[in-house]
């Protein structure tokens, strides 16, 4: 168990990219960095390439990845697909996030609580 779920909405929207770009290797990468205007953002890419020491999250064929830190920051978080009026985006709900900004992909933590 890695305590991140990756939601059927966001496995298909992976599936739809990796179908779209003509690679079905291709996995979605999330990591966190710092910076962004509450502490720490996340960066979300594609890519087909096997990192050292990442983790692989599976739901279906769809893969999610990430590296041992940023799931520290992203324990119990759920990775959905949603969209709206204006477009489709990944959204992260993480419970370990104390705050957030009007963006969804800055948020700061309770570093005690990791």
């Amino acid at each position: 168990m890695h305590q991140l779920e990756v939601t059927p909405n966001a496995a298909s929207r992976i599936l739809a990219v990796a179908k779209s770009e003509g690679n079905p290797g291709l996995r979605l990468r999330i990591s966190v960095e710092g910076g962004g205007c509450s502490g720490f953002q996340y960066k979300m890419d594609f890519d087909d390439q096997h990192k050292e020491g990442e983790i692989a999250i599976r739901q279906g064929e769809a893969e999610l990845v990430v590296d041992e830190l940023t799931l520290s920051f992203m324990k119990g978080a759920v990775v959905d697909y949603v969209e709206d009026l204006t477009g489709g985006q990944f959204e992260i709900k993480n419970p370990n996030a104390v705050a957030k900004c009007g963006c969804g992909t800055s948020f700061a933590v309770d570093m005690a609580k990791l």
